[in-house]
């Protein structure tokens, strides 16, 4: 019998496995893609759009693509170099338990993380009622009327606060009181947020400079309740003599201890800031953490970030939407009241879940129980003869240890303990829920002295009261709403959340095709680590020799970015792309007043800029100065090079977006850098679209000095519904001196530190890390060209139907070509029957699809971006539903089907209006149901009409509303 050979070992391994199932497409559906475009092959596209000056003459040198078990393992032997002790070091950051149904129905549920930011409200409705509890928790917990949705991190969310009140007062002050008590990490990024807006940052030393500041000039103070030594007092009288020199009053504060404490808002504080850590989410060496502002009602238009709010739909029913979107960086550009653009839902969706499931007498309980151990804790200490300052305090305690505190603190460690080390004489010993009896007697060991007599744990937890006195001792009720009663058992839980997540839809179920956004693919395997011990449960300021496994992920991942990117220096501390966009624009000011040039503060910045671009330059001080672009879309350099020379002693930089904000590589690019570099400016190249860029150009070698990268797009974390995100900040080697620091690593830079951690959001790092260690050089650059592939077939098989905006005739035969997305224009639609970009938009929800990005850069048109990781067959799904749309909209230019109440003006259509006994529309149920064949075996259902936004922003509420019956539809 003759055997067949069998294949050799090597032959039957496969390192590049995992991009095969990154990149959707397949050989047989490139080739037929390929055919449609007219490119011989991906390489000849790529040639035929990028231009040949800035293509890259080397691959990438990065390590060879290993499968997903090799990663993992060289990721867990990373993870491995972490040191997982106890900390009881606070400062913001504690212990928590995530619980299971939260754990593995939110944090690890694709349904919950690949959600994009909730702009079209009808399929968003889950995570926007997730975000509404968020909101109402926050607003109950601080006692104060409006809160957004979340910010980045408590230090950012009070550098925010600062500039909000500095909006909104009228004094001529420019100065800004914050006490001694606020956490370092805080007071480091408002002191980086208030340098180049000429703010002044007064701290004093004591008490007494504390009541003297507040009896002078200033337009707002800032405290920490509970401060960060661990003390609670009553700020009743300096929020009231604040306000008696017409000044606002910021608290910071923690939503646990408020379960216990009076809120800010009954002695009537301006603005409260802070994180919710403790809800759920893990220290994960310092993010992501969902951070919250809340303040009066009058500062509601000016508040930053986002605000979800009610409003009705179609057939009368409330429903959720973003409330006053008009504020938002995107819209009011150099005007905005902030950059933020990214927030922290996925975290903020997972505290609200925390509020849901333990409900008020869980929270309180909590509280109490870490109230307890602390006075449990003060009390074996004092016994062992430990002076503990005689402070009221809910979690944290302060020793004066004097000149044994480098001691003490050192045989901690050596018993598997971190301890906050506060002064030279003082340690500081923070409580939190995953404190055990256990715990609290390893602390009593590490301070008892040779021979000394342990304390009886039971004779203290018979008696005893909390350090809390009883007039700072809540008696306000709180979280009354039902929704956090009724989902104790973990069966109510489970199908709450799973009521939600059906209601939205997000990369579990569809693509979301959304431009500038790179909604692709976020691999299981990269996600699986975030939520192991060893990442997850490390205290961003333990030891910098405990992290030594992040120290390494923080350095291959900065080396690999780095060769991605061309440049030469990179910080991961920024954690959204809007705080790396401003870190690098602080950055390029550094460089210019370190060589004497600090008079350059004009930035130039093109029409058709991402929103965060010009809010960011105003951030950093600077004048932004609108340049035009030409017809083709393309930075007009004429225009550019006639502002260059009228601010040539003042330029600082340019902005661009490259490839540009319009889809296509601007020819001319290298000319525009060394334009700029000519009149001394930086060019500051945006990252948002580097999905088009990896392994084929690299800003820092075309002439870029700056940029900052989206990680939550280009490099596979998840968008988690509007966060978290990652922004890192590339610099070139002059540059990079004057990169983020952060005094607590012993890092003090230039511009200071952007995040309130030295490594932002580091718990999601790893998803970057083993994207880039599965894909390699080859995969990573298939990744882009793919990505361009998919833009340019899309554009193709519509170019009959929808004109694509801005593309290139560039190639053979005068083919049209877009980059890695594409501009489809709708506007004629509005005169020729009145259809709007808006109605193809919701028709497209019927089709169980998300809409692409509308009206950006260009009003009245979708932006359209595949990304590599979609098979051919979503991407047919989609062509296919916009060519029936096409269909529907020339049936009501021809009058078939009528201007006013036609399929596209009442879609989305929902299950109840479709069997309601009221059909009042000449076209049918089913031509409204199942436009096309194949949504009859797998239907998404809106949960809700289209919403109306002029009635939401009217009649603003923005907490949780009382149950109502189910709307009958119409």
């Amino acid at each position: 019998m003759t055997m067949s050979p069998v294949p050799a070992l090597p032959a039957l391994e496969n390192p590049g496995e995992f991009i095969e199932r990154h990149i959707g497409i397949g050989a047989q559906e490139e080739a037929r893609m390929l055919e449609v475009v007219g490119a011989a092959s991906r390489q000849a596209l790529i040639a035929e759009i990028v231009p040949a000056g800035i293509a890259l003459r080397r691959p990438m040198q990065l390590p060879p693509a290993v499968g997903e078990a090799q990663a993992l393992a060289e990721l867990q032997a990373l993870a491995a170099r972490n040191q997982q002790l106890r900390s009881f070091i606070g400062q913001g950051y504690y212990g928590t338990h995530t619980p299971g149904v939260i754990l593995r129905n939110v944090l690890e549920n694709p349904g919950w993380y690949t959600a994009y930011t909730p702009y079209q409200a009808e399929i968003s409705q889950g995570r926007m009622e997730a975000l509404i509890n968020f909101q109402t928790l926050v607003c109950d917990l601080t006692a104060m009327p409006i809160a957004n949705a979340s910010l980045l991190d408590e230090a950012t969310a009070a550098a925010e606060a600062m500039t909000l009140a500095l909006r909104v007062d009228e004094s001529a002050s420019r100065r800004f009181v914050v006490s001694a008590g606020v956490h370092p990490q805080t007071l480091e990024v408002i002191q980086t947020r208030a340098r180049p807006l000429g703010i002044e940052v007064v701290v004093p030393a004591t008490p007494a400079a504390w009541q003297e500041a507040l009896e002078g000039e200033y337009f707002a103070a800032l405290d920490q309740y509970p401060a960060t030594d661990g003390s609670v007092r009553d700020l009743g009288p300096d929020i009231a003599q604040a306000h008696a020199r017409d000044a606002a009053f910021i608290v910071a504060t923690d939503l646990l201890a408020l379960t216990l404490l009076v809120p800010p808002g009954e002695w009537d504080a301006d603005i409260v800031v802070g994180s919710s850590q403790r809800f759920g989410m893990p220290m994960g060496a310092g993010g992501p953490h969902a951070a919250f502002i809340a303040c009066r009602d009058a500062g509601k238009r000016a508040l930053p970030g986002r605000i979800v709010g009610v409003s009705r739909d179609a057939h009368g029913q409330s429903a959720y939407r973003l409330a006053l979107q008009t504020r938002e960086q995107h819209i009011r550009r150099e005007k905005a009241t902030s950059n933020i653009c990214t927030a922290q839902v996925l975290p903020a969706v997972v505290a609200s879940m925390y509020a849901v499931y333990h409900g008020p007498e869980g929270l309180e309980r909590i509280a109490l129980r870490v109230a307890r151990y602390s006075a449990i804790l003060a009390q074996g200490l004092e016994q062992l003869g430990h002076y503990v300052a005689e402070n009221d305090s809910f979690d944290t305690l302060l020793l004066h240890t004097g000149q044994g505190t480098a001691a003490l603190a050192a045989r901690a460690v050596s018993m598997g303990v971190n301890l906050r080390r506060f002064s030279a004489e003082a340690l500081a010993i923070a409580l939190d829920e995953t404190t055990t009896r256990a715990d609290i007697e390893r602390l009593w060991q590490i301070f008892a002295l040779s021979g000394q007599e342990q304390p009886d744990f039971a004779s203290f937890e018979a008696g005893g009261a909390l350090r809390i006195p009883a007039h700072l001792r809540r008696s306000s009720a709180y979280l009354t709403h039902p929704v956090f009663h009724l989902h104790r058992a973990e069966t109510a839980m489970l199908r709450y959340i799973r009521a939600l997540a059906d209601k939205d839809l997000a990369l579990d179920r569809s693509m979301i095709p959304l431009g500038s956004c790179t909604m692709k693919l976020n691999a299981t395997s990269e996600m699986i680590p975030i939520t192991w011990p060893a990442f997850a449960q490390i205290h961003p300021f333990a030891p910098r020799e405990q992290l030594a496994g992040y120290q390494l992920l923080d350095a291959q991942l900065r080396a690999w970015l780095g060769e991605a990117t061309g440049y030469a220096g990179i910080s991961l501390q920024p954690n959204a792309g809007s705080q790396g966009e401003y870190a690098g624009l602080l950055a390029i000011q550094a460089f210019h007043a370190a060589r004497g040039q600090a008079q350059r503060d004009i930035c130039l910045i093109p029409s058709s800029a991402h929103g965060t671009n010009p809010a960011s330059a105003q951030m950093a001080g600077l004048e932004v100065v609108v340049t035009a672009c030409d017809a083709q879309g393309n930075v007009d350099l004429a225009d550019l090079a006639d502002k260059c020379a009228q601010y040539s002693g003042r330029l600082s930089c340019v902005m661009i977006t490259y490839p540009s904000t319009h889809g296509v590589f601007e020819a001319r690019v290298e000319e525009l850098c060394a334009l700029v570099h000519r009149h001394g400016g930086r060019v500051y190249v945006d990252g948002a679209n580097l999905n088009a860029l990896v392994g084929i150009a690299a800003p820092g070698r075309f002439g870029g000095d700056v940029s900052h990268l989206n990680l939550h797009k280009t490099f596979c974390i998840p968008h988690g519904g509007g966060g978290p995100g990652v922004g890192p900040v590339c610099v070139v080697e002059d540059l990079v001196p004057f990169l983020p620091g952060h005094a607590s690593t012993g890092q003090v830079s230039g511009v200071g530190a952007v995040s309130a951690a030295p490594l932002g959001n580091a718990a999601v790092l790893p998803i970057s890390w083993m994207y880039m260690r599965m894909m390699g050089a080859e995969g990573l650059q298939r990744a882009s060209e793919t990505a361009i592939l998919s833009a340019n077939y899309i554009s193709c098989r519509l170019q009959e139907h929808y004109p694509t905006l801005y593309a290139s005739s560039a190639a053979p035969g005068g083919r049209a070509r877009v980059g890695h997305e594409c501009i489809l224009d709708l506007r004629g639609f509005k005169a020729s029957c009145g259809v709007t970009a808006e109605d193809v938009a919701k028709r497209l929800i019927d089709y169980g699809l998300h809409a692409p990005t509308l009206s950006f850069p260009v009003p009245n048109t979708l932006m359209v971006e595949p990304t590599e990781s979609e098979p051919l067959a979503e991407i047919e799904r989609f062509i296919e539903a916009m060519i029936a749309i096409r269909a529907e909209i020339a049936e009501i230019e021809s009058g078939e089907a009528p201007r006013t109440g036609n399929l596209l003006k009442n879609a989305p259509h929902t299950a109840a209006a479709l069997l309601g006994a009221d059909w009042p529309h000449a076209y049918a149920r089913e031509q409204a149901a199942f436009p096309l064949p194949g949504l009859r075996s797998a239907k998404y259902w809106p949960p809700v009409a289209r919403i109306d936004n002029v009635h939401g922003d009217r009649n603003l509420h923005c907490t949780c509303i009382a149950p109502q019956p189910e709307a009958s539809g119409g």
